[in-house]
């Protein structure tokens, strides 16, 4: 099945590109979330209208992603944890905890955004860098200070 996307999805392409998906994939998923549409005649001369409004639109998030971007990789969060022998944690820091951090100052990041290089939470007293997802091409990294608590 050919479906033309409305929107950049990963893995797959850019907004206002025609890709051939399985067709499970393109009537269970793409179509009802509105990513995409399907392909016909018909679609593809009202996409050929609206191409430019998307691309404008895809555009425009693209800066919003570029834009918060420069400003996250700047950002420092810390997060205070308990301490036992050697340093090590009592828990992880995790995806959550990190939003919620975000969150607090204001930046509006959901943890499925929030990739974690090295295993899926962090055990150690330290400075981490945190890759963010923000776009289909865009990502940062913010630093992450993991500190006792006293």
């Amino acid at each position: 099945m050919k479906v033309i996307l409305k929107q950049s999805v990963p893995s797959l392409g850019k907004a206002g590109t025609i890709v051939k998906v399985n067709d499970g994939y393109g009537r269970n998923f793409l179509i009802p979330k509105g990513l995409a549409i399907e392909a016909d005649e018909k679609n593809i001369k009202l996409f050929e209208h609206e191409k430019n409004n998307i691309l404008k639109k895809a555009a425009k998030e693209q800066k919003i992603a570029q834009d918060l971007a420069d400003v996250l990789s700047r950002e420092t969060i810390t997060i205070a944890r308990k301490v036992g022998d050697q340093d090590k944690i009592f828990g992880s820091v995790s995806a959550k905890d990190i939003e919620d951090e975000l969150k607090k100052k204001g930046y509006d990041i959901n943890r499925k955004m929030i990739v974690h290089e090295h295993g899926e939470h962090i055990k150690e007293i330290g400075e981490h860098q945190v890759k963010i997802k923000l776009a289909h091409d865009v990502e940062t990294h913010i630093t992450l200070k993991v500190v006792g608590e006293s």
